[in-house]
């Protein structure tokens, strides 16, 4: 009997430590979306907290110094700098005017240190004059014309 005890305490000690290990690792991987203004209104809680910002890139202001790529993420007249450092080669609709969604911390010098860069080309994905975008029906060509 003494021995199921024993065995049993163990699992209980192993299990613990698992579920301890899981929820850590868990809030340490958070990234929370948030806007520049959402950002500026933040105040001093947004230094250190791993945050993802987007916005589009401002025209001429990509620049490569060293290993890191600077550059300005605007919004709705909001300006964030961002300074990129991370292992993977930009994406290639990455370019003045793409929206972009840095992936990082924001610094106590109010640079915004990006570890990763998701970026897409808007007009890239837009629909043609004229062709369907997803998920929209074509007009009823048929419409206000009797059956008769």
């Amino acid at each position: 009997m003494r021995k199921y005890g024993k065995f049993a305490a163990l699992i209980v000690i192993v299990i613990g430590t698992l579920a301890w290990l899981a929820a850590s690792g868990m809030s340490g991987s958070q990234t929370y979306y948030k806007s520049i203004s959402e950002m500026d209104q933040m105040g001093g809680q947004a230094y250190g907290k791993r945050l993802r910002v987007g916005g589009d890139v401002a025209a001429g202001s990509i620049r490569r110094v060293g290993k890191e790529t600077q550059f300005v993420l605007i919004q709705d007249k909001l300006k964030l700098t961002v300074a990129y450092t991370g292992s993977e080669p930009l994406p290639d609709t990455f370019r003045d005017g793409a929206q972009a969604l840095a992936d990082g911390k924001l610094d106590t010098d109010g640079v915004f240190r990006a570890g990763k860069i998701q970026a897409k080309c808007a007009s890239k994905y837009e629909a043609k004059p004229g062709q369907l975008k997803p998920g929209e029906a074509p007009p009823n060509i048929n419409a206000g014309k009797s059956a008769i």
